[in-house]
């Protein structure tokens, strides 16, 4: 059996307020080998970290992400909804003087991934229907190119993928990044896919682990076609124990200390 890579789920969110500095900072410590995102634009033009369209889940904003521009986003609190924080009460990052937990923006995350100074993997999903369209990935190459991680490289230390549930999305990441790996993400069975064939452009499959349950064999069709499978989110040690079973390559996780620990359980040495 394979150890699989263990990635952080918007960060360790469990333990931290998700998509927040400190959730990233507390994966990274926990020894997730990557770190995993969601991104949208601002009005002004912006990649944040956040997940879904509207403010209200994850902030004490209203409305549309998309429809406030990055200072206005900088007035609010991303990290007062979450009900406490890690085992380290001292491990808070990027708060105001008043303790609000900024939004975080793709530049600001890059950079504490490099600052890790160690091997790190970075998955970026871009959320669509988007009203900026291909500008999303636009500019998420564009930042990628600013930081020299739009495509592989020997000896560098991190890696980035970039993921969608929107098949033209992956295509159009291919298309301006045409070595940079990409995740066709999925949490239904189309029939095009029952054979593991994804949509060009994809280099690796993303099923959610609910379709894995019901489909267990569909990563050894994915397999078959060549590709890797990452799987998310893994938060239960009968799932962590499924994933190896079937042997996928990557694991998404909200706890991504409590997978590594499980993994060590199982005897599986890193990589």
């Amino acid at each position: 059996m394979k150890r699989p890579l263990v990635f952080a789920h918007r960060g360790s969110s469990v333990a931290e307020p998700e998509h927040t500095l400190t959730a990233y900072l507390r994966a990274i410590e926990e020894g997730a080998d990557g770190v995993e995102c969601d991104v949208r634009l601002t009005r002004d033009g912006q990649l944040v970290c956040v997940h879904d369209r509207r403010l209200e889940r994850t902030s004490n904003g209203q409305g549309l992400v998309s429809t406030r521009t990055l200072a206005e986003l900088g007035e609010l609190d991303f990290g007062s909804w979450h009900p406490g924080p890690g085992e380290d009460d001292d491990l808070v990052y990027d708060v105001t003087a008043d303790g609000r937990a900024r939004v975080l923006t793709l530049d600001r995350l890059l950079t504490a991934v490099h600052e890790a100074n160690r091997p790190m993997r970075l998955l970026i999903e871009t959320k669509h229907p988007s009203r900026y369209g291909p500008a999303v990935e636009e500019k998420v190459v564009e930042a990628l190119r600013r930081y020299g991680v739009h495509e592989p490289r020997r000896g560098h230390p991190v890696e980035v993928s970039v993921m969608s549930f929107s098949a033209l999305a992956v295509r159009r990441t291919r298309r301006l990044a045409p070595l940079l790996p990409t995740v066709m993400l999925m949490d239904l069975l189309p029939a095009g896919l029952r054979g593991g064939r994804l949509p060009f452009g994809s280099r690796v499959g993303g099923p959610g682990v609910r379709l894995l349950r019901a489909h267990p064999e569909l990563v050894q069709r994915l397999h078959d076609r060549g590709h890797q499978v990452y799987v998310w989110t893994v938060n239960e040690a009968a799932d962590v124990d499924l994933m190896i079973e079937l042997g996928v390559e990557g694991v998404i996780s909200d706890r991504p200390g409590f997978v590594r620990r499980r993994l060590d359980e199982l005897g599986l040495p890193p990589a």
